[in-house]
């Protein structure tokens, strides 16, 4: 933690200035433990929603990333554990799971990998954030990543949108399973997409969104 600190105060500033970062309702993040869920563009939402929010947030990351001397120290540090993605990691469930029970604040995209330029409404979901939240009783902070090219990159406005928790009694859960964790994920990210567009019907098809 004290190293994630040191971090933040020498980079903070930086990535909000090269990212011209916007942050709006940084105060519904709780110091509670907690779930942030958000969209995901590219691979600097990781820099800018961390520099956005005012605590710690702990992501999972590709296992083969820890392999790279230096990198590994590196994202270690700053609070990401590593996950194999090629199939169900159950020691890193677990450990997200203990996470949260010790009061951290967890990142994770529901889209599962980044989908830039396109209208997200249109994007896979993943079921996983809902058995993560259905195991640890947790609330829900939806976060927006927005930028204008739909794809958050340096030296233009990027936003980042913390809506208002979402409580875990209201994600339907009655006994869990395959079916309640998909359809919890999905309308966690739906409450993720309203912080850009809206309460409003999902449209059918991707639309591209690049200038």
């Amino acid at each position: 933690m004290s190293f994630y600190r040191t971090m933040y105060k020498i980079f903070a500033a930086p990535v909000r200035w090269v990212y011209r970062l916007q942050a709006v309702g940084v105060e519904n993040i709780p110091q509670r433990g907690c779930i942030l869920a958000s969209n995901h563009t590219a691979f600097s939402d990781v820099l800018i929603i961390s520099a956005a929010a005012k605590r710690q947030v702990r992501y999972m990351a590709k296992k083969e990333l820890f392999k790279i001397p230096l990198l590994a120290q590196l994202i270690t540090g700053l609070g990401a554990y590593p996950v194999n993605r090629g199939g169900a990691d159950v020691g890193s469930i677990k450990r997200t799971i203990h996470m949260l029970a010790e009061g951290e604040l967890i990142g994770i995209f529901p889209q599962g990998h980044r989908h830039g330029k396109v209208d997200p409404r249109t994007t896979e979901v993943k079921g996983g954030i809902g058995m993560i939240a259905y195991h640890t009783k947790s609330d829900i902070i939806p976060a927006f990543v927005d930028s204008r090219r739909g794809k958050t990159g340096m030296f233009r406005r990027n936003t980042v949108i913390f809506g208002e928790p979402i409580p875990y009694d209201a994600l339907g859960f009655v006994n869990g399973g395959v079916k309640e964790y998909q359809s919890a994920a999905e309308l966690i990210f739906r409450k993720v997409c309203a912080l850009k567009y809206g309460e409003e019907p999902s449209p059918t098809a991707a639309e591209d969104v690049s200038e």
